[in-house]
């Protein structure tokens, strides 16, 4: 209390007339000791309303509110006082019933005059009002019988005082909602014209894009083409729009509601807020402090649970836009840490909880602004909604309470300055605009990514599902959400700069391509430019704000390119039309459904009786019933489709939230892909068949490339959507078009049949256990090495003798394990006795974090299981950051540190055998000796409990399919290293765990045989070697072998370190205190 009233005094000197009084009772009441508590208690309280109460900025004299008596609670809390559920707009709200009210309260003090101002006939529901800046008229949301409407209504004094009309005029099955006034005398509103629902009700609930509209309500424009809710339209003092969207193309759809920013005339749309970030989850009723753009004041608040309410912060956008970066305040939380919770329901059992925010203060008066808030207030399960004077020194003081009803939207009955009129810079004769990409490099989206990698950007388009037709496990099995529609591929300059035209009005999305055609980044998200637009971005997921380097980039020096055509004109993708053809020509002579073990890869026309696959339960429930009754809730696929989709990395329906790492989902971290890189069966794809299966899995790999072949329509949703197109400015064409184009041909070949090769053999090899540990111990007079990294990090070092055997293999499928050759280790080398942990590079990067891995969960709203734990091997680590670590150690040792040739590192896995693995064949019961793709990978949930997304049962499409259930060896990521047994040599985790970068150069077609491939500047992608907690056990023996790129953070790939000197002492210590490199 006394830092309010201090600032009071300070802020408002003489306005303030009683605050040097108040200051001397509030010393008064804390010197009287021997005053009783609860008579302290009583006179703190009233001094603290009549003290904070007297503040100048509550001297407007009348408040608008909304007063309304809470219904019976169905759902969660919110639903009985007009608050839709997070997943919800005012569509999903009852229609009649209400008992409610604008009014009017005058004085704003707890024992004011409250009168009302408009209450509607017949129950309907009025609120979401929003006072024009002259003070002269409201707008607000009424229901009738019918559908949801924005009214006006006037206040100024005379005749016109208290004419009532209603703006929006959509058709009957349409709702207007939640508008606000423009500086240039339109308004902006909600509504469910665009006739789609939301994705993860399957379509059973309305989804309210933005719309604009002049004030008599003629001339509606829809601004905003997106796949969820947008809300809380709000004007900036700038002249900008403020809104919330929730969007979660391939992001798990529980956390990512960030903050948007637009022009009035729908350009200009871009984050601000809470992009690519797991908290907070939903921003609500935001506002801008007076005279600024940067703070805001806004409710933080959950998915289930409570209904938009939640925590009071203050953010300053300019301090950051990710998770708590910009949380400047929390009410009444003063000088305590913003507490972050990765949580579904975040607000569950939090108190106070609030609504509907106002930030108090005089724009031409700075020191005014940000300090003081008017908010709506739940303090505690037994008390009403009630209005607060809330205040950054943490005091919260009753303004007015109404016993049985909830009080709601404090607005100040005054005048408030005018934002400027943004020029509308839309050219409503065009169908395009024009995007200019500064330098892709930029930005963390391809942070370590060498320039000249992106080649090309690939322009996609979503197509959002419809009423009764939306959801998971439709368009493809386990994803993607939407509708992906390809419209084709930019050139990128040299220097990363693009220019290009899209098509206006429509959703798009843009991939970083490599050289071959493979997304290294990919855009889970859109952006949505109006016809005759230029948008400019610096980089790729670059930070608010980044401005370009000044020189003038290529791209600049012509004009901007058309897309170019993606084997035909844009098209929704569909598998059996762009991929069919492909399997067709390479895979159906092998996987014709003539064996059992094999996977059927016909087309659907070529399998009687297929029948598709069931929906989860919760899709199951949340089917229109007519949908239900045809489909009994299965939907068919295609048979090929269904048989590739479990050897496919690619974005699911719930993934990360965050950004991705460069090349997360590479399609080379894809089995299929790698299977086919291999050499399978001798089959070579041609680059069109190469780029048709690339494209599919960098699309998510969908199946329907419409939403009526998912199943046909059991509404008009379809062509309701298209006339509101046509009637409120929407795109031109019907994305629901099947697009007819030559079937690709593909000159049909049979595989070419592997090569037979002469056996070879190495003297003295194979061995047993024995023997290796005898020739162990002749190598070095002590078996193991310590080293000391600091800070009582150890690294330990076996020794591996020299000797002769023969590398790779023979027999198998994949050609680039083959032949065996006779390979000689003609030195002993020390070698780290485990993989590389995240404590041990962290001694020499202190930032490196290898973050979750996204596809197995212990609860439903978690990240996912962590790969960052002090003794699980760093993965995520690129080859080139693993050489710098071992830099790093040598500079610090005073030793010759770096990775294993391949050659070092077969034979140091092998220690002897000959088999698949070191303790066995192929069948081997692996469990005491390597985490690998097992029965505890095949789950995707690990903690089973009620079922709240539709998306878990996808999970173990990643690599659940491909897993050995037979056995279970305890872990299902990374586990700490060292927890299996060890091969004869010492060294643990050989086989599975993380797979591990050598300093070999990789040749794909056949085992190498030196050639300069181990120098460390050899050209090309690097071996990694072992396999992982991802591989099944046959991707796990000594001979596996698979190439990434040097700068790729690959989900599962670590590494070990030797070094080749002849003598270590059996402790070596490495000084120095841990960079963030």
């Amino acid at each position: 209390m006394r830092l309010a009233i201090d600032d009071l005094i300070a802020t408002f000197g003489d306005a303030y007339p009683k605050g040097r009084d108040y200051l001397a009772r509030l010393a008064a009441i804390e010197k009287a000791a021997d005053l009783p508590e609860t008579q302290r208690g009583q006179q703190l309280r009233s001094l603290r309303q009549e003290a904070l109460l007297a503040n100048p900025l509550l001297d407007f004299g009348r408040l608008l509110l909304v007063k309304r008596k809470p219904r019976p609670q169905v759902r969660g809390p919110g639903e009985e006082i007009g608050m839709p559920s997070n997943h919800e707009c005012n569509s999903s709200l009852p229609i009649g019933g209400w008992d409610n009210e604008i009014a009017v309260l005058e004085p704003v003090r707890p024992k004011g005059r409250l009168r009302t101002l408009y209450r509607p006939e017949g129950g309907g529901y009025v609120g979401e009002i929003d006072l024009h800046p002259n003070a002269d008229r409201l707008l607000f949301t009424q229901s009738d019988a019918t559908n949801w409407t924005v009214w006006e209504l006037a206040l100024e004094e005379g005749a016109k005082a208290g004419r009532l009309r209603q703006v929006s005029r959509m058709p009957d099955d349409v709702d207007a909602f939640d508008a606000c006034y423009l500086p240039d005398g339109g308004l902006m509103f909600c509504s469910t014209a665009s006739f789609q629902a939301v994705p993860c009700w399957h379509g059973l609930k309305w989804v309210g894009n933005l719309y604009r509209m002049e004030a008599d309500g003629s001339g509606v424009r829809q601004l905003c083409f997106d796949q969820d809710h947008d809300l809380h339209p709000t004007v900036l003092p700038n002249g900008q729009i403020l809104y919330n969207r929730w969007d979660y193309t391939g992001i798990i759809h529980i956390y990512l509601r960030q903050l948007m920013l637009m022009n009035p005339d729908g350009t200009g749309q871009r984050a601000v807020y809470g992009s690519n970030s797991w908290f907070p989850n939903a921003l609500y009723f935001t506002r801008p402090v007076p005279g600024e753009t940067d703070r805001l004041i806004t409710i933080l608040s959950g998915y289930h649970g409570p209904h938009r309410m939640g925590r009071l912060v203050l953010l300053d956008t300019g301090r950051g836009w990710y998770r708590d970066e910009g949380i400047v305040h929390e009410f009444p939380r003063r000088g305590q840490p913003i507490e972050v919770a990765i949580r579904d329901h975040l607000v569950q059992n939090h108190w106070p909880l609030f609504l509907h925010p106002w930030p108090l203060g005089d724009a031409s008066r700075p020191e005014t602004c940000g300090k003081y808030f008017l908010v709506s207030c739940w303090m505690n399960k037994k008390a009403s909604w009630d209005i607060y004077l809330v205040d950054v020194f943490d005091n919260m003081v009753l303004v007015r309470s109404e016993p049985g009803y909830a009080l709601l939207e404090p607005v100040p009955l005054m005048r408030q300055p005018t934002a400027p009129a943004v020029p509308d810079r839309v050219d409503l004769s065009r169908d395009d605009g024009v995007v200019y990409l500064h330098d892709v490099y930029r930005g963390p989206g391809l942070a370590g990514v060498p320039r000249g990698t992106i080649k090309r950007l690939r322009v996609m388009a979503y197509h959002f599902g419809y009423r009764h037709m939306a959801g998971p496990d439709k368009v493809g099995r386990g994803g993607p959400w939407e509708v992906m529609r390809i419209l084709g591929t930019v050139p990128v300059e040299a220097d990363g700069s693009a220019v290009f035209r899209v098509p206006a009005r429509v959703p798009v999305a843009f991939q970083a391509l490599d050289g071959e055609g493979k997304a290294v980044q990919l855009m889970r998200s859109w952006v949505t430019l109006m016809p005759g637009e230029t948008q400019s971005c610096v980089g790729c997921h670059e930070p608010l704000g980044n401005a370009p380097t000044v020189h003038m980039a290529n791209a600049m020096n012509r004009d901007p390119v058309a897309i170019e055509p993606w084997y035909g004109p844009p098209r929704g993708f569909d598998f059996a039309r762009e991929v069919q053809p492909v399997v067709d020509a390479y895979c159906v002579g092998c996987h014709d459904g003539s064996e059992k073990d094999r996977p059927d890869l016909r087309a659907e026309d070529q399998v009687p009786g297929y029948k598709g696959l069931l929906l989860s339960a919760l899709g199951l429930r949340r089917l229109h019933p007519d949908l239900e009754e045809k489909t009994g809730g299965v939907f068919k696929y295609t048979p090929a489709y269904e048989a590739l989709i479990p050897y496919l990395r690619r974005v699911g329906i719930e993934d990360d939230a965050s950004l991705l790492m460069p090349g997360e989902y590479h399609a080379d971290t894809s089995p299929l892909v790698q299977m086919m890189l291999k050499g399978h069966q001798g089959v070579r794809l041609d680059p069109q068949a190469w780029d048709r299966i690339v494209t599919w899995i960098d699309l998510n790999a969908p199946c329907h490339g419409t939403w009526h072949e998912v199943h046909p329509l059991v509404t008009d949703a379809a062509e309701r959507r298209l006339a509101m197109w046509r009637e409120y400015g929407g795109p031109r064409g019907d994305p629901e078009a099947v697009v007819e184009t030559p079937r690709p041909a593909f000159a049909h070949t049979d595989p070419s049949p592997l090569p037979e090769v002469e056996s070879a053999s190495a003297e003295g090899w194979p061995f047993d256990a024995a023997e290796a540990r005898r020739r162990q111990a002749e190598a070095a007079p002590h078996r193991e090495v310590t080293v000391d990294l600091g800070d009582g990090v150890p690294m330990r070092l076996v020794r591996v003798p020299a000797g002769e055997f023969l590398m790779g293999r023979d027999g198998g499928a994949a050609i680039d394990e083959r032949p065996a050759t006779r390979v000689r280790i003609a030195e002993p080398f020390w070698m780290g006795a485990t993989e590389i942990t995240n404590a041990q590079v962290r001694r020499f990067d202190s930032a490196f974090s290898p973050g979750y891995y996204a596809r197995r969960h212990a609860t439903q709203d978690d990240q996912g299981l962590p790969l960052d734990g002090p003794d699980q091997p760093a993965v995520r680590v690129s080859w080139e950051q693993a050489l710098g670590f071992c830099r790093w150690l040598s500079e610090r040792t005073g030793r010759t540190f770096t990775l294993p040739t391949e050659a070092q590192w077969e034979w140091a896995c092998r220690a002897g055998s000959d088999g698949c693995f070191y303790f066995g064949g192929r069948q081997a019961d692996y469990t005491a000796f390597a985490n690998v793709a097992d029965e505890g990978f095949s789950r995707g949930l690990l903690t089973l409990g009620k079922q709240t997304t539709g998306g878990v049962d996808s999970l173990v499409l990643e690599g659940g399919y491909m897993a050995d259930t037979r056995f279970n060896d305890g872990a299902v990521v990374t586990a700490p290293v060292g927890r299996y047994q060890p091969n004869a040599w010492g060294l643990h985790d050989m086989h599975g765990n993380a797979a591990e970068w050598t300093r070999s150069a990789y040749l794909p077609g056949a085992m190498p045989a030196g050639d300069g491939l181990d120098a460390p500047d050899a050209a090309g992608e690097k071996v990694a070697r072992g396999g992982s907690f991802f591989d099944p056990p046959k991707r796990c023996r000594s001979t596996w072998r698979i190439g990434y790129p040097v700068w790729q953070r690959v989900f599962n790939v670590g590494f070990r370190v030797v070094c080749e000197e002849d003598s270590l002492p059996a402790r070596l210590a490495a000084g120095g205190a841990a960079s963030a490199e």
